[in-house]
């Protein structure tokens, strides 16, 4: 399913939720209205909770259904609100929203992580992890969105990038944009196998792209 929305006017969904293909994790300030939303649309389990007292979870938190990476600066509570599945990634890359490119198959990581940040991230996901960038641009998470079925990634992303994105995560990869010509998709919307919610400026044209390389049909 494929829906659109924005939270009190703003349509980067992504940056207050971030979801695999079981849980919903979403900050507090997001009305119920548009957690009802987002999980009909993502047939998920929603949990609320910030991070690092911060609202934007999406840039905080990288999961997928074998575990969830999160920001050093999680506080004991919210890791009990969020469950056994979560663990701090101690670096200084601490956004690992924006740095982390995840599905089940792969992820790939801001090239600033070192070898002990890499193993971690691989230990948590159960995932093979490779270093790499979209566009030119290290935060891979803000510019791209992945799912166990397609991964969309910022238009201008280079044919070697989406080579070492496709092989890695193992799902085919298209570039898009999202919120009428936006390029860091992976802020625009939230998004797992079973659908997608992107920010409300999307137009039919994005929605067109964005079902095609997700694989909502």
């Amino acid at each position: 399913m494929l829906r659109r929305l924005e939270i009190a006017g703003n349509p980067y969904i992504g940056v207050f939720c971030a979801a695999n293909d079981e849980l919903l994790i979403v900050a507090p300030d997001v009305p119920k209205s548009a957690i009802r939303h987002i999980v009909g649309a993502l047939d998920t389990t929603p949990i609320v909770t910030s991070v690092g007292h911060s609202t934007v979870v999406g840039s905080l938190l990288a999961l997928n259904s074998k575990g969830i990476l999160a920001s050093p600066f999680i506080e004991e509570e919210e890791l009990d609100r969020i469950g056994d599945a979560v663990y701090p990634l101690p670096h200084r890359l601490s956004a690992v929203g924006n740095n982390v490119l995840c599905n089940d198959y792969g992820a790939v990581v801001h090239p600033g992580y070192d070898d002990e940040a890499v193993t971690f991230i691989g230990e948590v996901l159960g995932v093979n992890v490779v270093r790499g960038t979209v566009a030119g641009i290290k935060t891979v998470g803000s510019v791209a969105v992945a799912t166990n079925k397609g991964v969309l990634c910022h238009p201008h992303a280079r044919p070697g990038e989406m080579e070492v994105v496709k092989s890695t995560l193992q799902v085919p990869v298209v570039i898009t944009t999202a919120n009428y010509g936006a390029a860091q998709v992976g802020a625009c919307m939230v998004a797992n196998s079973h659908g997608a919610v992107v920010g409300s400026r999307t137009t039919p044209i994005e929605l067109g792209r964005i079902e095609e390389g997700l694989g909502l049909f």
